[in-house]
């Protein structure tokens, strides 16, 4: 890469590092707090959903509330099997009017989805850290093309669900793309598999995957601990 080049990628990635680098801290601080409540509902008695619907809303809120975020939907997955009277379940709020998600009333068969394997989940629980994953198209939550942030929440010593936030692409859209044209080169964001979040190049949109592309043959340069990419030129 030339000089100009290699300060545009630098700043691109420091601009998506920043973006992202607030909503996870916020879930590893949230991911700790729902710990340390679920150790001390777990040592009372069995955990059912209405107590874990009860300790998870403020927590969800405030998520919700993160200044300068567009965050849809926020909350927590338990891990399979955590909860006394449900095999699995998601305390998440979400939307403008941050109601609670009730699966089973939105469509058939969504309260069957076995989400220990999705992405935003499997991640977390393998690797320890928080994961951005996305873009993919949210079937069981808001039906609309998502980016989701999770950290891993333990309890007594395991592994037992994740802290999450959910960020429709067209708001990070609206919110990345004036910054990265700042930039002066074209930019794109790419997640692991190279399938694009976000650019500002017009021959690239989101879900479009680079493997193949003009863009394949460019440096991939990492945005810090978030798990994205940049592509400049």
């Amino acid at each position: 890469m030339h000089q100009d080049t290699d300060t545009a990628v630098d700043r691109a990635a420091s601009i998506v590092e920043s973006y992202f680098r607030a909503p996870v801290d916020s879930l590893v601080e949230t991911a700790a707090a729902v710990s340390r409540d679920l150790d001390a509902v777990r040592a009372a008695g069995p955990l059912t959903v209405s107590e874990l619907d009860a300790l998870v809303q403020p927590h969800a809120m405030t998520l919700l509330a993160l200044p300068d975020l567009a965050v849809y939907g926020a909350g927590y997955v338990a891990a399979i099997d955590l909860l006394d009277d449900a095999r699995s379940h998601l305390a998440w709020w979400q939307g403008s009017d941050r109601s609670r998600l009730v699966l089973a009333a939105q469509s058939l068969g969504k309260e069957r989805i076995d989400y220990s394997e999705m992405e935003w989940f499997r991640v977390p629980h393998a690797t320890g850290r928080p994961h951005v994953a996305g873009p993919y198209v949210d079937y069981l939550c808001s039906d609309e093309y998502t980016v989701t942030i999770a950290a891993p929440v333990a309890s007594r010593g395991a592994f037992a669900g994740v802290a999450a936030l959910d960020l429709l692409v067209d708001s990070i859209e609206r919110d990345l793309t004036p910054r990265l044209e700042e930039v002066g080169l074209p930019v794109t964001l790419v997640n692991g598999v190279g399938r694009v979040v976000v650019s500002t190049d017009h021959r690239s949109g989101a879900g479009d995957s680079v493997r193949g592309s003009r863009l394949a043959t460019l440096p991939r340069v990492s945005c810090g601990e978030v798990a994205l990419d940049v592509i400049v030129g």
